[in-house]
Parts: C-alpha cells; structure tokens; sequence
C-alpha cells in the first residue's frame, strides 16, 4: 500500500474518502506497525483490534476522519466495555459502562478506535514509567524517557503507530511528550471540550484532553469535531468565530510575544533547552512578529502548594470511590508509593485548605490575565531539561518532597495554562545534533486557541517536521 508517512489523518481521511484507500486495509496496516514496533516502545498497552473491526464491520458514521484509526490514553478515556486502568494496578479491572462524551465525539467524527496507550499512574508523573504496564521509552533514544502523562500516545505518534491519539492534560501531559518525542501537542482553553458524563471537570479544572498530533491541521480539525458543551456542563468555554482549522490556514498577523527564557523558580534550564526557544525567538522575528524578553508574575509558592493538593485531594478521590463501589482497600501492591503519599496528603488536608487552594488557583488566573492582554503569546522552553533517563522520576520512592521537587525542576513552565485555564501548545521545532527533539512552548489568553493554531501552522510551514521520524526500521 501507499507509503503512510506521507499521510496525516486529513490525508488519510482523503484516501478513504476517494476510494483510494480501504479502511480494512489501512487498519491493518496501523495494527501491523503497533505488533512490529511497540515491543521497543511499550506505547500501547491495550490492543483493541477486534472493537476496531467490530466497528469498520457496522459501518461507521461519516464525519470528518471517516476509518481514520486512533488511539486513547488510559486515562478519563471511557470506552464501554474496555477497562479504563489510568495506568494504576488499583483500576486493573475498572471497566467502562459507556463512552465518555469526548469520546462518543471520537467516533461520531468517524474515528476508528484501535487501542489504548500508556500513561503514568492517574496521570500524576511527567514521565510514564509507572509499576502497571512498565515504561514507555522514547523513539528517539529508548533509555530516555517519553514524558507524561500522554508518553505513550505521544511515543505512538512519533513511532508512526497511529496517525493521532488522544492525550489528557492537567500539568503539561499532553505538552511534555509532545516534546519529549518530537510531535505537535495543543492544550485547548478549559472547557472547550466536554469531560462528561462522569465528571463536570477534572482536577477541580487543571485537567483538559485533547490529542497528540504529526500536523497542526489535525489537531486543529479534530478540536472542530469534539469541542462544544454537553448537557450539564458546569463551565461555558470561550465561543469562536470560526473553525480551527480555518484558523489553521490563516496569517496570524503580526504579534507581541514575550520571551521567557528561565524559570520563575530559579530552577537551572538546560542550555539545549534555552538554545530552542531563542532560535524560535529569532524565526519569529524573521516572520515580522515583535519579540521582547518579559515574563509574567504572579504567587509560585502559594500556586505550587495549591497545585499539589489539588492532585492529591483528586486522587484520593478517585481510590475512594472505587474503593466504596468494589469493597476493595488499596494496599503497596495496588500503588506506588507516590500515589499512596499523594492520596494520604489528599485525605489530612480539610475541606478549608481544599477551598484556599482552589481560591489560589483563581487568584493566578487573575494575576495572568493582565499580561496576556498586553502580550498575544508567552514563548518559553516546554520543559527545563531534554528528556531525561528513565527512572529519574521515580514513583515508587518514599521521599515525596524530593519528588515533588524533581517534578517541579523538570516542568516549571507548562503547569500555568492548567492553572490559569488557557491555551497552550508545544511545537517540535528544535532537534539536537543526536537527534534528539526538544519542543518549544506557546500560551496565550483564554479562548485564543485559534490564534496559536495560526501561528503553529505559519512555523510548521517555515520550519516543515512532519517528516521527522525515528530510526524504528
């Protein structure tokens, strides 16, 4: 068959469309590459071939990715009739009774569901690595690490298993493998898509899903077929006046970015790191737009704080309640020990250190806004070191401040946008000279999503990389 590289899903979709291409046909030849080349990746953690077939056999619904295939991290994805572990030995058995709504909209849109990827345990580590399915490893470098939460789908994209896949986002999850493997990872505005029916939000808001993508247009045309509220809803997420992938084909106009080149913390980033977001600086100077070093300011002590209690208080709800539906008591072989710190943290807290913390997480929001209204995008490094080995964040440790304290070296510039509810993106524009990728990071003001959908697209045209691909054979 036709060489798949050379296709993005809008392609494939195309090829389907026109007949040139059978959507049997090119299942299994996704499901081919998952059997040849996941074994080196441990990406995909959960085949579902035959729901996949099951599927094509029905006959799909026409939308805009008609027998395109897909996959879906294990985490929040509901599918019906499939566990949804989020990567915790605890969920081993936690089967789903019906579709999530983003992913009814996943298969309204014609999306041939094909697998579920890896993901660290309830989504909690920027590397996933967890004791449930073991590592993902980066194509690029198998003793590096894929990043997390999304490292499996967003290894999957890179490897070339999937054309896309789902991915989760409640710190960087989606921008951190993105990243790490060298793909386009978006981060929509709170509430653009829907997180029912089971939850009005996730992580009291920090948590949004979208999809790890080779081309911008993708990504921008998937969140055209999923975003929209759902009935019950409890937020209203920002309205536009055209399609993403309108957007996408559109100048952004010349912007004011501001160029953060260190950490708010003062944590050491890695020169390799600084290298990528100065030579973007440079490309977007090149492509007219006005670039001056600014950063915003707001309380990172008080935010980290709250930050980590909002986690920990969402874990300790999620073992809850399926501890009161089955009967069972998470014990050291059901979690690892991070998860078990976390959720002891969650359960000491009170109800008023729960409500200070979300009054925190507002206060950012409110402390942001007035920068992203003098500056149209916030350029920084995605993460402050290039992929790290594997077993760097290591989740079966018992020392959960220093832990916590690698976790916030690692990524201290993604977890605003989870804070503040707005858009965020990381482009793969920089490779180092062993082939390592290492992405840039974009955020802007709420509800400006389409705008750094123009602006990913003007950089994926100047600096082309969706031909970038891994030495997998």
């Amino acid at each position: 068959m036709r060489e798949l590289d050379q296709y993005d899903a809008i392609g494939l979709a195309a090829l389907l469309k026109s007949r040139e291409l059978g959507a049997t046909e090119l299942l299994q030849a996704f499901i081919d590459r998952v059997e040849a080349r996941n074994p080196r990746l441990n990406a995909v953690v959960r085949p579902m071939y035959e729901e996949a077939r099951r599927d094509l056999a029905a006959s799909l619904p026409e939308g805009p990715f008609t027998g395109v295939p897909f996959l879906l991290k294990d985490l929040r994805a509901q599918y019906a009739g499939v566990p949804t572990t989020a990567g915790s030995r605890f969920w081993r058995n936690k089967v789903a009774e019906h579709d999530s709504a983003l992913v009814s909209r996943h298969r309204r849109a014609g999306l041939v569901i094909f697998g579920k990827t890896n993901t660290s345990e309830f989504g909690c580590c920027p590397s996933t690595e967890g004791t449930m399915f073991g590592a993902t490893r980066n194509p690029w470098n198998p003793t590096l690490s894929a990043g997390g939460s999304s490292g499996g789908s967003a290894a999957a994209v890179a490897a070339g298993l999937t054309p896309f896949a789902h991915g989760s986002d409640g710190g960087g999850s989606i921008r951190i493998p993105a990243s790490c493997c060298g793909v386009f990872g978006f981060k929509p505005t709170r509430a653009v898509n829907p997180s029912g029916p089971d939850f009005g939000e996730a992580w009291n808001g920090l948590s949004v899903e979208h999809a790890l993508t080779r081309s911008v247009r993708d990504s921008a045309a998937l969140l055209d077929a999923t975003r929209g509220a759902a009935p019950g809803d409890p937020y209203c997420g920002p309205t536009f006046a055209r399609s993403m992938l309108d957007e996408a084909s559109r100048s952004p106009g010349k912007l004011k970015v501001a160029l953060q080149r260190h950490a708010l913390s003062g944590a050491p980033v890695h020169k390799d790191c600084i290298k990528a977001a100065d030579e973007c600086a440079r490309l977007l100077e090149d492509l007219g737009h006005h670039v001056e070093e600014a950063a915003p300011v707001y309380d990172l002590a008080r935010i980290t704080s709250a930050f980590t209690l909002l986690i920990a208080a969402n874990v300790q709800a999620a073992i809850d309640e399926y501890s009161e539906a089955t009967g069972m008591t998470p014990g050291p072989e059901h979690i690892d020990n991070v998860i078990g710190i976390l959720a002891r943290i969650g359960h000491d807290k009170t109800a008023a250190d729960m409500a200070r913390a979300i009054i925190s997480m507002h206060l950012v929001s409110r402390q942001v806004a007035p920068f992203f209204a003098k500056y149209d995008v916030l350029l920084t490094p995605v993460v402050a070191t290039p992929p790290p080995p594997l077993g760097t964040l290591d989740t079966a440790t018992d020392d959960i401040k220093a832990y916590l304290e690698a976790v916030f070296r690692f990524i201290p510039f993604t977890a605003l946008a989870n804070i503040a509810g707005i858009p965020a993106m990381s482009v793969p524009l920089h490779w180092r000279a062993d082939g390592l990728p290492i992405g840039v990071h974009f955020t802007a003001g709420f509800g400006r999503d389409g705008m750094l959908f123009s602006l990913a697209a003007q950089l994926e045209a100047a600096r082309p990389w969706s031909m970038r691909r891994p030495a997998l054979g």
